[in-house]
């Protein structure tokens, strides 16, 4: 059975010039038609050393089915690949940032984007039709401050359908039930959207290395909910750049044990999380 996402699986892992041209041309148009020079939502793609997977991320992006104006923007995050010529190649209006993390490039997003709304979007995923529309029922609610969705990842020959299935359905679980009080921890950039105001005052952190995402959504709890959509029809599908740790199994096991060896935390709510020394940017 054909998924929406196969198209853009065509050429996720090629070089740019495996590419067709044909392809090359009709996402450079798609875009170009999605770009509103009045946008109400901003949607920003960060992107580091991502030539072989950016094209086809931004082939989902210029296929969203929305009745907002939107912008498509872009992060080249001091990237040592072609992932800048992806951009250019496609016409798609781009800012370079030196300073590497994802902080870093969110934080640049967030100073260019001129939407009221802000998309998170990172390189290595596919985003469904309908993404944009369906995060904004719950973003535009007066008592949310951002809202958050889950994702998944799709099958090859290292992770079967099956497999995926029951990895996903036992994160979403625990991530259900932690929900509840500590949403901060469920958030994941790639599924993240906020109200812009509220960002720019607080502000994304750029002094640690991972974590910028949940540390956000925390800042922004004091001006609203933070929300999340459960919709599968709005559920991105990405690779495997969180699961490198081998076999589903093994993946799932580790989750595990790391998730058990703090697990009362779910249980009481927090405004504050301790930074690791290891977390920590440490600048020249």
């Amino acid at each position: 059975m054909a998924n929406w996402y196969d198209k853009y699986l065509s050429i996720y892992g090629k070089s740019p010039e495996e590419i067709p041209d044909s392809v090359w041309d009709e996402i450079k148009s798609k875009l170009a038609q999605k770009q509103s020079q009045e946008p109400l939502v901003s949607v920003v793609v960060i992107a580091y050393n991502e030539e072989k997977r950016l094209a086809a991320c931004l082939w989902s992006l210029s296929e969203l089915q929305t009745k907002y104006p939107i912008e498509i923007l872009g992060v080249n995050n001091n990237s040592k690949d072609r992932t800048e010529e992806v951009y250019q190649r496609l016409s798609l209006p781009y800012f370079n940032e030196a300073q590497q993390s994802p902080g870093f490039a969110r934080q640049c997003g967030l100073e260019h984007a001129k939407g009221k709304y802000h998309f998170c979007i990172d390189a290595d995923t596919f985003y469904p039709h309908r993404y944009v529309d369906l995060m904004m029922t719950k973003l535009e609610r007066p008592d949310v401050s951002c809202v958050s969705s889950f994702w998944s990842f799709f099958p090859d020959e290292n992770h079967s359908r099956f497999g995926l299935f029951l990895f996903e359905l036992i994160r979403d679980t625990f991530l259900w039930i932690q929900h509840f009080k500590r949403p901060e921890l469920c958030v994941r950039g790639m599924v993240f959207a906020f109200k812009t105001e509220l960002a720019r005052k607080v502000k994304i952190r750029t002094d640690i290395r991972r974590g910028e995402d949940g540390s956000l959504a925390l800042s922004l709890k004091p001006y609203g909910k933070i929300a999340f959509l459960y919709n599968r029809k709005a559920r991105p599908i990405t690779g495997y750049g969180t699961l490198n740790e081998g076999s589903l199994l093994h993946s799932l096991w580790n989750r595990i044990c790391v998730q058990m060896k703090g697990i009362s935390r779910i249980f009481y709510k927090t405004d504050h999380y301790e930074d690791t020394e290891e977390n920590m940017m440490h600048r020249p």
